[in-house]
């Protein structure tokens, strides 16, 4: 089973990614997660994407395809992969496309989740996380029990630089102009899934749940 998870900058597909990995043994791969470990440990490949990440744009797809498709052959398909940021682009979808058909297969579903642009900024803008342990908050929706500091006193709250209103807004006109084409290609395709990311995450995860049910039993 391979799905592709869809949808703007904020719209919460991580958080639903971690419950569908949950429910059916599935592998979460996330492009955002694996830049970010690449910039950080000081790769060549995070060296070449960190000027790109910090001002908000797209890494190019010759870069991202070529890590997304090695990931997925290093760690192995299991029960399946949920991706997370990837495919991008039309030219993205299409390299994966091309690398999975030599291998006999093909993206089963396309998820995308449907958020309004002013919700998405407030989202995003607000998340905060703990440099020392990694726990996640939002300024708004789960702030820290004191102000800016985590909870298990670790220290203060940082902001990454891509979560800053200025890159906020050139992320999510980026989306709009290079990745939302991407709900046509899968919905030409047959194999689209629209869900209303605008209500509760509990109502979004009872959405999802629905619509895989029918594909890929829970495990």
């Amino acid at each position: 089973m391979i799905i592709v998870f869809l949808g703007p900058p904020g719209a919460g597909k991580g958080t639903q990614c971690k419950m569908l990995v949950d429910r059916y043994n599935m592998l979460h791969i996330s492009s955002g997660d694996i830049l970010r470990r690449h910039r950080k440990e000081g790769t060549e490949l995070g060296q070449k994407a960190q000027s790109y990440m910090d001002a908000g744009d797209l890494v190019p797809d010759d870069l991202i395809v070529a890590m997304m498709i090695e990931e997925m052959k290093k760690i192995g398909q299991g029960g399946g992969f949920i991706l997370d940021g990837f495919p991008r682009t039309i030219g993205q979808a299409r390299e994966l496309d091309a690398a999975l058909e030599k291998e006999g297969k093909s993206v089963d579903v396309a998820l995308c989740l449907e958020v309004d642009d002013s919700k998405l900024e407030e989202r995003i803008t607000g998340r905060r996380s703990c440099s020392v342990c990694g726990k996640a908050y939002h300024i708004q929706f789960n702030p820290p029990r004191q102000k800016n500091q985590c909870d298990n006193g670790c220290g203060p709250l940082v902001q990454r630089p891509d979560d800053t209103e200025d890159v906020v807004r050139n992320r999510i006109k980026t989306y709009h102009d290079q990745t939302a084409p991407l709900v046509a290609y899968y919905q030409n395709k047959g194999n689209l899934q629209s869900i209303n990311g605008d209500v509760g995450i509990e109502q979004v995860r009872e959405s999802l749940f629905e619509v895989l049910d029918k594909i890929v039993p829970a495990r």
